[in-house]
């Protein structure tokens, strides 16, 4: 998936000079081919992501989109304060691409989980966070922030994420939409992030008819899709390679409760979260390892 991006966004940069890209000193056999394409508008900043959050909203404000690139809890955690205020609150047109999302650099441990990133980043306003599930939406990922003017967040997994759409296929891919994946009927699987095919695979395993969607972009969503979905199944299912509290399903809940209360579903719909369970897990691992030790099997989807 990052290699993907990384790809698009040489492509992209070489039809439009806007695009700059800052790196925290890695991403070696990745970024090569950008820092050798482009040498003008890549810069190594070192280990220091405090510092190159804020030399991209500099750049920005010169007039760049300006991608930094970096392990995700490194690029969030560490930079929260500047991505809160000088990026979010001056809307800088910097995008955070964190690599590595949830347990993908498992045998590095705790250190290296990106396990609450979307509730830290989604409730700052201005944010618009994403979360491609495969190649081909890491692709329309890209295209998507190297047009947007604002801040962004891109939460892509690493290596060998297995396809889930046809990469002939246009796809609906803008805030607040849910990309059908599968169709099926009274269980609607709406996952976020590589782990839709990880679930799906599963689902198509046990035999089970359920519908699977995934969301690329947290919050905001498109109250008629959502009611239509609701309405539809019998039941939700919300899933995600992250923290329980704050996450994706909660953003889900949320608007779910929010249609509710203003008229806009005729019955509060059941909604089963399925996400890391408010704890560390400390073990070294594989990112399968992990998310098995989490929670995150087909176990905890039946209904």
């Amino acid at each position: 998936m990052r290699n993907t991006f990384i790809n698009t966004l040489c492509e992209l940069a070489a039809a439009r000079d806007d695009i700059f890209l800052l790196c925290g000193d890695l991403g070696y056999s990745v970024l090569e081919i950008f820092a050798d394409r482009f040498p003008d508008r890549f810069l190594n900043v070192g280990i220091a992501e405090q510092n190159m959050t804020q030399v991209a909203v500099g750049l920005a404000r010169e007039g760049y989109n300006v991608f930094t690139y970096s392990i995700g809890n490194f690029s969030t955690l560490r930079a929260m304060e500047q991505i809160r205020y000088d990026v979010c609150y001056h809307e800088a047109s910097v995008k955070v691409l964190a690599v590595g999302a949830g347990y993908a650099y498992g045998p590095q441990g705790v250190s290296h989980h990106a396990t609450e990133d979307i509730a830290m980043l989604r409730v700052i306003p201005n944010m618009t966070v994403c979360a491609p599930a495969d190649p081909v939406e890491a692709r329309a990922a890209a295209h998507f922030m190297a047009s947007y003017r604002g801040p962004g967040y891109v939460r892509i997994n690493k290596i060998g994420e297995e396809l889930i759409h046809d990469p002939a296929t246009s796809l609906d891919f803008a805030p607040g939409r849910l990309l059908p994946v599968q169709a099926g009927n009274d269980v609607a699987i709406l996952a976020t992030g590589a782990i839709v095919a990880h679930a799906l695979l599963e689902v198509r395993a046990a035999g089970n008819s359920w519908s699977v969607f995934s969301v690329p972009f947290v919050g905001g969503y498109d109250p008629a899709q959502l009611r239509e979905i609701a309405q539809a199944h019998d039941l939700l299912v919300t899933l995600e390679e992250h923290q329980l509290n704050g996450g994706f399903g909660s953003s889900i809940v949320e608007a779910l409760s929010d249609m509710y209360a203003v008229g806009n579903l005729s019955s509060m719909p059941r909604v089963r979260r399925i996400a890391i369970p408010n704890c560390f897990i400390g073990t070294a691992g594989s990112q399968d390892y992990l998310r098995a030790s989490a929670g995150l099997t087909l176990a905890s989807l039946r209904p």
